[in-house]
């Protein structure tokens, strides 16, 4: 009989060896290993929100238009969404702390091309190359720490992760606020990540020793590239339709056209050709796994494409300055940090992580309506009360998702599974940040033409997609375009609620299964056997969260 206690056993866990053995690491080796991985991640996530606060003046200064703004943002995605999958199929090939190492490396190529770039164009591909570090950090940290630790303690540290990801989500628009505002201007920001990238190198080489599996090399190049050629025409279509052509025109039907010959050739090629491909499309198969990633894009679109202009709000619509906009940010950042702590001990605890699924979405719902209300004249405190609900869910949703496939797949394709979850996160987060950015730019250009028309002003040296210095306008053009600007904001967040709902209605539908104690998969249970088990993995979960002990039949 084995007999199991109340409270979760302390991690011994560890990276498997080369032959199959598990390493032992203690809570303190796990930390340490831990600290460079997470310092990582705290850059990749810091090189978006800073950059996030002073994108209006970024492209007030280099003449952009709201087309440059949402793909200032869009590039990064993109490269993030097409190399996470690669990075980690990489990461079931060779060292991973060498592959950790690569990305930063790449981000901070990638950085000082955007410190240093003259002009939008310059500054988009520089985004390109931080997307590509960034991707390679995104997959990776995941797959290290899904590596180490098994997924019934992973809870525990996921709640770290969730615990820097708020901090550099509140910080990052504090820092970049404060650095905009000051002589160091907008380019500063891309600086400001290279110090942490430098000692995360420097932290991974010294405490980061994981086992190389080593086997032969089949990278799907093809079908990454047409995944994001793909997606990158659809993409393009989107955000230049109703600007540079007409919706119902030649280019607009090429695009279309083309996007979807070459995503429907990606996909033949990850399901007939590749010998490895990028998208392993039998993980899909799997209900949990399936269910999940479809949730993942749904949360993509509506995180990405609405929040990502929580900024530009603040800055455009009520005159904040980029410190003051940074500072409204940590309503929801404070949500997210508290919810994504308390869930990732509370499933450490007990083995099950349905119950914050299904509420974080829930409130995720919630805080997108509530902020589909808003407008240049809405209460800050209001606003501020709105974000905060809206980080609470998504602090219990976003790392869980991922936890909940990690654990329904061998060890051996963790790498795969845990890239795909992200890779089609960022990939709704692109088409997110593009599609609203679209609808974003034509209701401010239609609400900003006909207030001007309302004053009888002509527009003149400058098209109405235009992002303008407000500050130089005079104070009744200028309250046309906050308001503007106020009421499309609104629409986008409403715009963005059916699409969560949708993400509620795949979590519900997840079929729950306890959190496993072993790195790998335990070999399945004769059928009529199988039934009897999941039961007595869920009683024993629930028997532990109630506070008592449990007697398992002997396997």
């Amino acid at each position: 009989m084995t007999q199991v206690a109340s409270p979760a056993p302390s991690p011994s866990t560890g990276p498997p060896s080369g032959d199959g053995a598990e390493v032992a690491m203690t809570h303190r080796q796990v930390l340490e290993a831990l600290s460079g991985l997470l310092l990582a991640m705290f850059v990749a996530m810091l090189s978006s929100t800073v950059v996030t606060n002073a994108l209006p003046r970024i492209v007030a200064d280099l003449d952009g238009t709201q087309t440059g703004y949402t793909w200032v943002v869009v590039a990064t995605l993109l490269a993030m969404t097409a190399t996470t999958p690669v990075w980690g199929k990489l990461a079931d090939l060779f060292s991973k702390k060498m592959l950790v190492q690569l990305a930063l490396v790449i981000f901070a190529i990638g950085s000082l091309m955007a410190a240093l770039a003259p002009s939008m164009e310059i500054l988009i591909g520089a985004r390109v190359v931080q997307g590509l570090g960034v991707g390679g950090l995104t997959a990776l940290v995941q797959v290290v720490i899904a590596s180490m630790i098994t997924p019934r303690e992973r809870g525990r540290y996921s709640g770290y992760i969730g615990a820097v990801f708020a901090l550099a989500t509140v910080s990052g628009p504090l820092i970049g606020g404060l650095i905009v505002d000051s002589p160091l201007g907008w380019r500063g920001t891309f600086f400001v990540g290279l110090p942490f990238a430098v000692v995360a190198f420097v932290l991974l080489q010294k405490t980061l020793h994981l086992p190389v599996v080593k086997r032969e090399v089949h990278i799907d190049y093809t079908g990454a590239t047409l995944i994001v050629a793909g997606v990158s025409l659809l993409l393009v279509w989107v955000s230049l339709a109703g600007n540079q052509f007409d919706w119902v025109s030649v280019t607009s039907a090429l695009l279309v056209v083309a996007g979807l010959l070459v995503v429907a050739a990606a996909v033949y090629v990850e399901a007939r050709v590749a010998v490895e491909p990028v998208v392993p499309l039998r993980l899909f198969r799997d209900r949990t796994i399936a269910l999940a990633t479809t949730a993942s894009v749904l949360i993509g679109v509506a995180m990405f494409g609405s929040t990502v202009y929580l900024s530009q709000y603040f800055q455009t619509a009520r005159g904040m300055s980029p410190t003051a906009a940074g500072l409204m940010s940590i309503a929801m950042v404070g949500g997210l940090l508290v919810s994504s702590i308390v869930s990732g001990r509370r499933i450490t605890t007990t083995g099950l992580w349905k119950r914050w699924l299904v509420s974080g979405m829930t409130l995720t719902v919630l805080g997108l309506g509530l902020l589909g209300t808003i407008d240049d004249t809405t209460d800050l405190r209001v606003v501020g009360l709105f974000m905060a609900v809206l980080g609470v869910g998504l602090g219990a949703t976003m790392q869980n998702l991922v936890l909940a496939v990690q654990n329904n797949v061998p060890l051996s394709e963790l790498g795969a599974a845990s890239s795909v979850v992200a890779f089609f996160r960022s990939l709704g987060g692109s088409v997110g940040v593009s599609v609203l950015g679209a609808l974003l730019s034509t209701q401010v250009a239609t609400k900003v033409t006909a207030g001007l028309s309302d004053l009888g002003i002509e527009e003149a040296g400058h098209s109405s997609h235009e992002i303008p210095d407000l500050d130089a306008l005079p104070a009744p053009v200028r309250a046309v375009f906050e308001q503007a600007f106020g009421e499309s904001f609104g629409h986008i967040f409403l715009v963005a609620t059916p699409l969560a709902l949708l993400a509620l209605v795949c979590v519900v539908a997840i079929r729950e299964v306890p959190l496993r104690t072993t790195h790998d998969v335990v070999p399945v249970a004769p059928a009529d056997s199988a039934p009897e088990a999941t039961a007595d993995l869920v009683e024993d979960a629930e028997v532990r969260e109630a506070g008592g002990t449990a007697t398992l039949p002997p396997r």
